[in-house]
């Protein structure tokens, strides 16, 4: 029997995330991401289309490595002006009923105390469909800007964002029991406060002795997903992720990458099926092949060759620009995203990408591929990626917003239901049972299902050697 294929709407509450310079295209509306209007139709195109979510990205900073300066992002709207993404759940869940709402925020920028509560509260008032794409950041100019002298080295970030992880699953796991709130009019008795538990946490690089300020959400923990292609962030994936994202180019990068973070999932203590992965792709698709490919090349028309180099550098830490068009991509050490790295200069070695063509293929959908064509043959083109790699579906890109969802809910959704390898409706219940069909709340072996009994943890690490 084939695989079910799951989709995630990629996004971002800002012009033209992926696609640099086709916010100029007369159909695309990615302009009117100040407007709740906008955010609430969309939402409902997917939910009409059974997509899982949709996953809001975002940076913290700009992107300043292209020509050293971000001229070129402020001329070409490269993810700046950006707004910030939490504040999108309430009015989609208001919208919606089963669409999940994917959040991205940094474990390097925000204090993990007060993000606690900001993340429980969005899943209080989307009745338990948040998730929480935990990123570690990449970009020097968000690490100025909240008043950081730099970031972190790549790893050290991941080590910063395993103990953030720990106070966030004693907050939301640990500190307020089952049952603490009561609301007892007769006695007067909102709750126990014996049931409510300081966490004392003590560690590298955060203190929190306190309370959770928030009652249990209903997930308490939101689901938790992380875009994890370095070794170090495949290992953080396996470890806490139950959602991945990759950008793999190729099928055989695909592939490798599925296995080797199932494998590292395993060696974590997890099952392998714990994780739904999913890889980045824009889908350009419309009645036939011809209608497609002509849709395609009137994208093309409209993108930005500075626009896409400035992506590219940010996201590599390498200034494009110092080279001329027909120079090769070559590696290089950076501080930035380690992965886009090694697969532009090492993913495929019957591949060398020029700048010309970097900025070109970078221009429609950003680092993963682009498949074009009927609803038939981008079908065909899908269940292979599945079939060859072990992909459990796809982060989906735009070109044009919000045509290129539409176009995906009323083409291909239909042709891959057909198939049957594509979910005709909901599994009830909040995000983490809609995915997965368990319970609610995460379950042991997770690491965050560890921190329930938050009074046996602090005993254990009462003992443990002062510097451990």
């Amino acid at each position: 029997m084939s695989k079910t294929i799951h989709f995630n709407a990629f996004d971002m509450n800002c012009v033209g995330h992926q696609s640099p310079g086709l916010w100029a295209h007369p159909r695309d509306r990615s302009w009117k991401y100040k407007d709740l209007d906008y955010w609430q139709d969309l939402a409902r195109t997917l939910e009409s289309g059974i997509f899982d979510g949709i996953f809001i990205a975002d940076v913290i900073g700009y992107y300043d490595v292209y020509k050293g300066n971000n001229y070129h992002a402020i001329h070409q709207a490269a993810q700046i002006p950006v707004n910030d993404p939490l504040q999108l759940a309430a009015p989609i869940a208001l919208a919606t009923e089963h669409l999940g709402i994917g959040i991205t925020a940094s474990t390097s920028f925000e204090h993990p105390y007060t993000f606690a509560r900001r993340l429980a509260t969005a899943d209080h008032h989307t009745k338990g469909r948040v998730g929480w794409n935990i990123v570690t950041s990449y970009l020097e100019s968000g690490a100025k800007n909240v008043g950081q002298a730099g970031l972190q080295r790549h790893d050290n970030r991941y080590d910063i964002a395993n103990e953030y992880l720990e106070v966030i699953y004693k907050l939301l796991e640990g500190s307020w029991e089952d049952g603490a709130v009561v609301r007892d009019r007769e006695n007067r008795v909102f709750t126990l406060p014996e049931k409510v538990h300081e966490i004392g946490h003590r560690g590298k690089y955060f203190d929190v002795p306190g309370y959770a300020l928030t009652e249990p959400s209903p997930q308490r923990t939101p689901v938790l997903y992380q875009a994890g292609a370095s070794g170090a962030g495949k290992k953080f994936a396996a470890e806490h992720a139950e959602c991945v994202f990759v950008a793999a180019q190729t099928k055989t990068i695909l592939r490798n990458y599925v296995n080797d973070v199932r494998q590292r999932a395993v060696a974590a203590g997890r099952s392998p099926d714990s994780l739904r992965i999913y890889n980045l792709l824009t889908v350009i698709v419309d009645e036939t092949d011809e209608k497609a490919k002509a849709n395609f090349r009137d994208y093309l028309d409209y993108v930005s060759y500075d626009g896409s180099l400035v992506f590219m550098s940010g996201w590599t830490g390498i200034d494009f620009s110092q080279y001329r068009p027909d120079d090769l991509v070559r590696k290089v050490e950076t501080n930035a995203i380690h992965s886009a790295v090694e697969s532009l200069s090492e993913g495929d070695p019957n591949k060398r990408w020029t700048i010309r063509e970097l900025a070109e293929w970078g221009g429609v959908g950003g680092m993963g591929p682009v498949v074009v064509g009927s609803p038939a043959t981008v079908a065909d083109e899908l269940q292979r990626w599945v079939e060859e790699t072990g992909v459990d579906g796809f982060n989906l890109a735009y070109a044009v917003t919000p045509e290129t969802f539409e176009n995906i809910v009323g083409y291909l959704v239909p042709e891959l239901q057909k198939r049957g390898v594509y979910p005709k409706e909901y599994r009830p219940g909040t995000l983490r049972e809609k995915l997965f069909g368990r319970g609610a709340r995460l379950e042991a072996p997770h690491p965050g299902a560890r921190y329930r009994d938050i009074e046996a943890i602090k005993r254990a690490e009462a003992l443990r050697p002062t510097g451990s």
